[in-house]
């Protein structure tokens, strides 16, 4: 049987045509009144922004699901607490958005792209900062089977996530400790450290610690922030590992990685 390796990550560098200003009503009667052109910045972009108070005082997190793929609970408030800890954002709004499933067999970047322009509602206005996050039915269209390899999460613009929930929902049925919380947390707290502009992403390194064989990745053994976990001794024999010696199974981020946060305003 082949034995299956998991990554956290894919770092969509996604450019969208004519996507500095959202200008075009699709109803027909005239500009779009929301500006949407500072939600459709590249990946790392509002890593300032989302770490401080400077600009925005609340975060408003649009939660896109696929009906039957709705985030648990706990990790929800997992990831809030995350975010409490590591930005000054104590004002965080989480809503949530129940969609149709666009019934693909997988999903490339640019679909779930088109996918957040049809159905995203929370855009920056005045104080707040709004961050889409769709979690998805489907998996990635990089997601190579023959090779045994798949993606949990991607990060494609600066506002902008995806989860592939039900690829994370098989990996957490491998694991008999290991809860699809666990996996959750661990997926979209990783992929908010990129949206926090981890690691040279928009939050420049203060000490040198990016992969070199692997971009915007951390270099550190048992960071949050490592590319690539692999089945067996990667992520799952992480958090079992974490568990057995009492430790919480969703690993944290390095010491580097919190210097280079705190460095661009974070805490």
């Amino acid at each position: 049987m082949m034995m299956k390796r998991y990554y956290f990550f894919l770092i969509g560098l996604l450019l969208i045509a004519g996507c500095s200003k959202d200008t075009d009503n699709p109803g027909g009667n005239g500009p779009d009144p929301i500006d949407k052109s500072a939600n459709l910045l590249s990946t790392g972009d509002s890593a300032n922004d989302i770490l401080t108070n400077d600009t925005f005082t609340k975060l408003l997190i649009e939660i896109g699901y696929v009906t039957g793929f709705q985030p648990s609970a706990e990790a929800m408030n997992n990831f809030q607490a995350f975010l409490q800890a590591r930005t000054f954002k104590q004002d965080i709004e989480i809503q949530y958005l129940e969609l149709p499933s666009p019934n693909e067999n997988d999903l490339s970047l640019q679909e779930i792209a088109d996918l957040e322009s049809d159905n995203r509602t929370a855009y920056n206005e005045g104080s707040t900062l709004a961050i889409y996050i769709y979690f998805a039915d489907a998996p990635a269209d990089t997601d190579d089977p023959q090779e045994g390899t798949v993606t949990l999460g991607a990060v494609y613009r600066n506002t902008s996530m995806v989860i592939y929930e039900s690829t994370v929902r098989d990996l957490a049925v491998n694991s008999s400790q290991v809860t699809i919380a666990d996996v959750e947390t661990a997926a979209l707290n990783h992929e908010f450290g990129h949206l926090l502009g981890l690691v040279d992403l928009g939050s420049p390194p203060v000490n040198s610690h990016e992969d070199p064989n692997a971009e915007h990745h951390c270099d550190i053994n048992g960071c949050l922030m490592r590319a690539e976990l692999q089945f067996g001794g990667g992520l799952l024999g992480m958090m079992n590992k974490r568990i057995s010696s009492g430790k919480a199974p969703v690993p944290g981020l390095d010491s580097e990685c919190i210097t280079d946060l705190q460095a661009n305003g974070g805490r």
